[in-house]
């Protein structure tokens, strides 16, 4: 080849992006007019309103159920925490679609219409007389069981929808971010960080105007303005259709898991060499996993190596039988996840402390003093998660840009701190904020017994006393959700990023489920022989710092967990090129 020829084959491959992602038409992303920041803000903005939507929904739900579905308090909490813990399982399958066969562009499509059917059907079942809660007063209301089933016919059809957007919007803006590409790599980090800046400026608008209407205009149109902004958001994805870069679908990430297990299973009797390059593995650059880099053998579960040990039987008609001989970067697919599980499990006690934000907080803030100046205006309970928003809007950009620039300089790490670094900090943070709700609970039950409040529904402690532990919790985030975000994207293998990002997710929806399992305990154990219990109705006569106290303590206990899990992790190495 001339060295003309060279040159122009040189220019054209710095043209297109080098790990494998495609444009709209199924041709080599062009790396100048696709990707980057360029394709970013569409997806921003689809994150920003579906977001709201979400928040707007569900940031006030248990006082809708409470007050509207006539639920008593530890009923409310145990369906907000059953749905709030679905709507984080349901990415399992919207990853696993992604994945295996839609790909993360028609996935996201996809489920974003199921979402808006949801909301649609959520606001008619608020506003369309039979439909809605028939109310004698404002808070006085009977749902037929009829009406109860709309509802939450509704509300996880909205959790369907969810689970195919949550897993992959954020792998998909990181998509847009050429790993084989320095200059674009290293920007990749910032995208999470204002990643999670956009969800809460969502955050911001439905805790403050979509919570003040839900309690002051109506629950019509305090449902209605959400699905509108999931309209917006679907209109906002679309838009930057031909500027997207798009990952090929591998194939299912499950099956090659299995293939994995079943050939080590049967080849548990053969020895495997000490010479991993005796190990099989394809003899080109590039990987036999469609979307994926080659991963470099490592040493840890040596067991499941048997599996890329090749014997004469592991042919058929001259081809390997996947279910009998795998490659080793399938092997170390299978051992990146199984690393993954214990990191993970060690987010699920800090999502229980998260989601008492939307839940447990709002009830200890419904029997403060809710009103604002001499004015007559009340400040809804749940708006006092802008505090949250406000603490992660705040957190994100200093983060950024302070205290990754300074930690960089000591530690030289192109992060500042490793995110498992990151993500510990955050666990710690969560533990004062569990302190400040305790002990506000213990100074406000105590305003209680000396002024004999026990039957008014709110006494003369301002409900801001709580701002302390909503801004402990929005620091925390920026920590722990977004070091966990970034986390599992890195390490997750490349054909499997929105399956290991769903995998993060179920953190809170473990999280959810273990309050309400918590909340089922303490309700069976305190209300024996005819107590109250911890979390009785009328709150001023129960005992909600004790259940902030055991959060506390299992916050603790789950650091311990997680300082030791983070001192055996070894992250991936990936080698070789995309396919």
């Amino acid at each position: 080849m001339s060295d003309s020829n060279m040159a122009e084959a040189k220019v054209e491959d710095d043209i297109y992006t080098k790990d494998g992602t495609l444009d709209y038409k199924n041709r080599p992303a062009n790396k100048n007019t696709t990707g980057t920041w360029k394709a970013c803000p569409y997806i921003l903005g689809n994150e920003c309103c579906e977001r709201l939507a979400y928040y707007g929904m569900s940031t006030n739900l248990l006082l809708y159920f409470k007050n509207h579905l006539n639920q008593h308090s530890a009923t409310a909490s145990r369906n907000l925490s059953n749905w709030s813990g679905t709507c984080y399982i349901t990415p399992l399958i919207g990853a696993f679609l992604a994945d295996a066969y839609l790909g993360r562009y028609w996935t996201i499509a996809g489920f974003s219409i199921i979402y808006v059917i949801g909301m649609t059907l959520l606001t008619l079942s608020a506003s369309v007389p039979g439909l809605k809660p028939t109310c004698v007063t404002k808070d006085d209301c009977h749902a037929t069981e009829f009406q109860s089933v709309i509802c939450f016919t509704a509300l996880y059809l909205v959790a369907l929808g969810t689970g195919g957007i949550k897993p992959c919007v954020s792998s998909y803006g990181a998509d847009q971010f050429d790993d084989d590409d320095e200059v674009e790599k290293k920007y990749k980090s910032s995208f999470f960080n204002w990643f999670y800046f956009s969800i809460n400026i969502g955050a911001l608008i439905a805790s403050s105007l979509l919570v003040y209407v839900q309690d002051n205009v109506g629950w019509g149109w305090g449902f209605g303005i959400p699905a509108a902004a999931m309209a917006v958001a679907v209109v906002s994805f679309f838009s930057g259709t031909k500027l997207y870069r798009n990952q090929k679908p591998a194939g299912s990430p499950l099956t090659r898991l299995c293939q994995v297990m079943v050939a080590s299973w049967r080849k548990y009797h053969v020895q495997v060499p000490e010479d991993k390059s005796l190990l099989y593995e394809t003899a080109d650059a590039e990987s036999a996993i469609v979307g994926s880099r080659k991963l470099e053998h490592s040493k840890d579960f040596r067991f499941f190596d048997k599996a890329a040990v090749e014997v004469q039987s592991d042919h058929i008609k001259g081809s390997p039988d996947p279910w009998r001989l795998c490659t080793v970067t399938q092997v170390e697919e299978l051992k990146a996840i199984i690393k993954l599980l214990p990191v993970w499990a060690t987010g699920i006690v800090f999502s229980t402390v998260y989601a008492q934000m939307g839940n447990l907080f709002v009830l200890q803030g419904s029997y403060m003093d809710i009103s604002l100046g001499g004015n007559g205006f009340k400040i809804p309970p749940a708006a006092l998660s802008i505090f949250d928003t406000l603490s992660v809007i705040f957190w994100v950009p200093v983060y950024d840009q302070i205290i990754v620039p300074v930690a960089r300089k000591f530690t030289g790490h192109k992060s500042g701190i490793t995110q498992l670094q990151r993500m510990g900090t955050g666990l710690v943070i969560s533990i004062f904020a569990m302190i400040a709700a305790g002990v506000l609970e213990i100074v406000r039950l105590d305003i209680v017994k000396r002024h004999n409040y026990y039957d008014h529904e709110h006494m003369p402690m301002t409900i801001f006393w709580q701002v302390p532990q909503y801004f402990l919790i929005g620091c925390a985030e920026v920590f722990t959700f977004i070091g966990q975000l970034e986390f599992f994207y890195q390490q997750a293998p490349d054909s499997m990023r929105s399956f290991c990002s769903a995998l993060s997710l179920t953190t809170v929806a473990l999280g959810s489920y273990l309050s309400s399992l918590l909340v089922t305990i303490v309700t069976d154990i305190s209300t024996k022989h005819g107590k109250l219990g911890w979390i009785p109705d009328n709150l001023n006569r129960g005992h909600l710092q004790y259940f902030f106290w055991l959060l506390t303590v299992l916050s603790v206990l789950n650091l311990g967990a997680f300082l030791l899990v983070s001192k055996w992790y070894t992250y991936k190495k990936a080698v070789g090129t995309l396919r």
